[in-house]
This record gives C-alpha cells, sequence and structure tokens, in this order.
C-alpha cells in the first residue's frame, strides 16, 4: 500500500513548500545565484532541471534493481548526464538566446545536488509513478524559487520583467541586485519568510518550534520545521518528564 507520504499531490506538495529545495533545504546554489539576474533566466533553468530530474528519477527507480550497490553513484551520474545533454541540445536547438544566456551552467546541472539528491534519496528506493511525481514535485519548487528571485532582482535591478518595463520612467534602477550581492540579499529575504510562514504554521497547531519539546524526530511530522535541530535527547527528555 503507498504510503500518505508518497502520493501524487503530497510529492508535489513537498517539493513546492515542505521541503522546497532552495527556501528549506538550500540546495543548487550555484545555478540559483548565478542564474536569476532575469525572470526568462530563471524559469529557463528552472524548468529545464525540472525536465531532467522527472526522467532521471523516472529512469533511476526503473532501473534500481538491476544496477549494483557499489556501482549506483557512478551509474546516476551516467543517466543524469544523458538526459542533461539531449535537454541542452534541445534548449540550443529551441531557445538558442536562453541556451547562451544560461551558458555553462546547463551542463553543470550533471553536478547538481538537488537531481543528485532525490536519486540517492528517493528515486533509488521508491517506484516510477511516486518518482516521477517526486522529480516533478521538487523541480517546480526549484523552478518557482528560481522565478521569485530572479523577477525580484530583474525588478528593482532593471525596472523590468521577462524584459517588459513595468516601472515609471522616473525609476532609478538598483544595479546591485543583478550583481551577485543582489542574489544574497534576495535569497535571504525569501528564506526568512519561508520560516516564518513554518513556525506560524507550527504554532497555529499548539507546538512552538523555537522552544525545545521533542525528543525523538524520527516519525515527528513537524521535522521539516525545525530540521531536528530543536529535539532532545531520550536522556534529557526523561529527565524533565521526572523534574516535572
Amino acid at each position: 500500500m503507498t504510503d500518505k507520504k508518497d502520493k501524487p499531490l503530497e510529492r508535489i506538495w513537498n517539493g513546492i513548500y515542505v521541503e522546497n529545495p532552495v527556501f528549506c533545504l538550500i540546495l543548487g546554489m550555484c545555478p540559483t545565484l548565478a542564474t536569476t539576474t532575469s525572470a526568462t533566466n530563471a524559469i529557463g533553468m528552472g524548468l529545464s532541471t525540472t525536465a531532467i530530474l522527472v526522467a532521471s528519477n523516472l529512469m533511476i527507480s526503473l532501473l534500481k534493481g538491476i544496477i549494483p550497490n557499489r556501482m549506483r553513484i557512478p551509474s546516476y551520474i551516467v543517466i543524469i548526464a544523458s538526459f542533461v545533454t539531449i535537454v541542452e541540445f534541445l534548449m540550443e536547438g529551441f531557445f538558442p538566446s536562453v541556451y547562451a544566456a544560461l551558458g555553462i551552467y546547463i551542463p553543470l546541472i550533471v553536478v547538481n545536488c538537488i537531481i543528485m539528491g532525490r536519486a540517492e534519496a528517493y528515486a533509488g528506493k521508491k517506484g516510477p509513478v511516486e518518482s516521477i511525481f517526486d522529480g516533478l514535485g521538487m523541480g517546480l519548487g526549484f523552478t518557482l524559487a528560481l522565478l521569485l528571485i530572479g523577477s525580484v532582482r530583474e525588478i528593482v535591478g532593471a525596472g523590468t520583467v521577462f524584459g517588459i518595463r513595468i516601472t515609471p520612467a522616473a525609476y532609478e534602477p538598483v544595479n546591485i541586485f543583478i550583481l551577485a550581492p543582489g542574489a544574497f540579499l534576495v535569497m535571504a529575504f525569501f528564506v526568512a519568510v519561508m520560516n516564518k510562514l513554518k513556525i506560524g504554521a507550527a504554532r497555529r497547531t499548539g507546538w512552538d518550534p523555537t522552544e525545545n519539546g521533542c525528543s525523538d524526530c524520527s516519525s515527528c511530522a513537524r521535522h521539516s520545521v525545525c530540521g531536528g535541530k530543536k529535539a532532545v535527547s531520550g536522556e534529557e527528555a526523561g529527565m524533565k518528564e521526572v523534574q516535572a
């Protein structure tokens, strides 16, 4: 029987919000910070990564029974690299301007820790359908994160979005936002917003993640909020019970 956490909508929601690869897991920082100078570049990188995630997750899930355990990482790299090459050729042929803008970051998708991480943590252990939706969820979460960062950087740094001017003629662009420091500033803002949302949601259930109140994270549904940082050992929990 399929676990509730492995249902299609749960896997998509997990990638978009619960374990967003950029805002929650802080993965894929190289393309996130380097390719989000505009919304167009951001969505191009996000969608190409999503396609590779879905395809590689499916293939790895189908082949997990015949890939030797000691050869799984090299095998995963070969599978991912094959799909990256296909996507790279398609982008070069059909979207040459986006391909030129993204440059070296397209082939570097091969070593993107989001794709390798999902292959190792999920696709190599689950069935094809669950793996497809896991890749789709993580890819959409990655795309959404890049689109948000890229849009803010482009609007503030250039006064445009998708190349269309949306600010008044008198607006003076803040150029730092399309430079490297701007990427860190916008990224930090969205991470803070995500943390605030998750802490607020946890408090509405009667649990405050800023206070130690857990003794075991292994089966905790709220683990994605605190990441285990607020857990206390079993011995400490026992001492608290005695003291109470």
